[in-house]
């Protein structure tokens, strides 16, 4: 029998999204790694587009997701990460400047540089700072600096990336994790977390957006050189798709839901064969029949509708034609068939599923 972990290297992760809220219970291991060794999901009925709606909803959903994972990693759960998305999460870049104590650049030299860029960073009294993250430093003029520790200089400046959020949606989420028993240690910004999962750092270098599909929002980050250069959040998910199929199929969102995850594909040009599938009506009305082409047909508009939002984005952002690597695409509305395909003919970039790398335990 396995020793029962110690405290101290327990992380937990919680997701509160749209369509489900996962807690996943993860043990350091001694190379520096993670395993994970317990995991638990619930149904998330409390939200939309990402922002707490109905707070008695989302603290029972947390309460089962995280019994779940306690349940499995025989561990009981007190504090954990999570994590924040929804359109009112915004990001600027600002600058910060210090004269260097010494002649070379130290630790608190680099901390007096990014709080120096925080101060300057204009938030309405409304919004909260979740994240300021440097993106590149400057020696006496000298661009294009990634580590400055140890260099000599007499003047340190750092461009910086400020991740903002409303303050009454960090506060909510705060408020259902205490609410189910929970301390937040920190709040994350999703699609950095998404980002820190599925990227190498040699796409970080060459140019990569993370796209991040979920239920009711679509996280999009954009790195260059190494480190982050645009964030942003769109109001359109997963959701949209299954809404579209109950709609025309005249079914209920329960039943579009397994169809899109059973039998959607994103392109109807990737389809071979003819399959009937038979969809239950709304109420006593009898079932009907459609051919898997009929849903392809219903969900490859919305889909592109997906892509191109995040193309007009990337393009209002000033990366469009700089992106090296492509487009990683994650999040659960991208396991749809077909995804991939779909975001390379939108985007006109190579595009690849983000599976998270380096963890250990139960990967699946």
């Amino acid at each position: 029998m396995s020793a029962v972990p110690k405290r101290d290297q327990i992380l937990v992760g919680l997701d509160i999204g749209t369509t489900k809220i996962c807690a996943i219970v993860a043990e350091m291991t001694d190379a520096g790694g993670i395993s994970i060794i317990g995991v638990g999901s619930s149904p998330s009925l409390g939200l939309r587009k990402g922002v707490v709606v109905n707070i008695e909803s989302t603290v029972e959903s947390i309460k089962k997701a995280v019994e779940e994972a306690e349940l499995m990693a025989a561990v009981q759960i007190n504090s954990v990460y999570t994590g924040i998305a929804g359109s009112h999460i915004s990001a600027e870049n600002c600058k910060g400047v210090v004269a260097l104590k010494r002649a070379e650049v130290t630790r608190e030299d680099i901390q007096r540089a990014i709080e120096s860029a925080r101060t300057l960073a204009v938030i309405p009294h409304e919004r909260r700072i979740l994240h300021v993250l440097p993106r590149e430093f400057m020696i006496d003029g000298q661009e294009g600096v990634r580590e400055p520790l140890g260099l000599s200089g007499n003047r340190l400046e750092v461009n910086v990336h400020v991740i903002t959020g409303a303050v009454t949606s960090a506060q909510n989420i705060v408020k259902c994790v205490n609410r189910a028993g929970l301390d937040v240690v920190d709040i994350i910004l999703q699609p950095l977390a998404s980002s820190e999962a599925v990227l190498g750092q040699e796409e970080r270098d060459l140019g990569v957006a993370m796209v991040d599909l979920g239920g009711g929002t679509t996280d999009l980050a954009i790195f260059l050189d190494g480190s982050i250069r645009h964030s942003a959040v769109l109001p359109i998910g997963g959701q949209n798709l299954t809404k579209d199929l109950a709609f025309v199929l005249h079914t209920s969102q329960t039943e579009a839901e397994k169809i899109k995850t059973q039998y959607g594909v994103a392109r109807t040009e990737l389809l071979t064969g003819h399959q009937i599938i038979e969809v239950p009506s709304v109420g006593d009305r009898p079932a009907r029949t459609f051919s898997r082409r009929d849903i392809a047909e219903i969900l490859e508009p919305r889909v592109e509708e997906m892509f191109e939002l995040v193309r007009r984005e990337i393009a209002r952002a000033g990366y469009e034609g700089i992106l090296g690597a492509g487009v990683v695409i994650t999040g659960g509305t991208s396991l749809l068939e077909g995804m991939p395909d779909a975001a390379e003919k939108v985007l006109n970039l190579p595009a690849r599923r983000g599976i998270p790398s380096g963890v250990g335990g139960l990967r699946e």
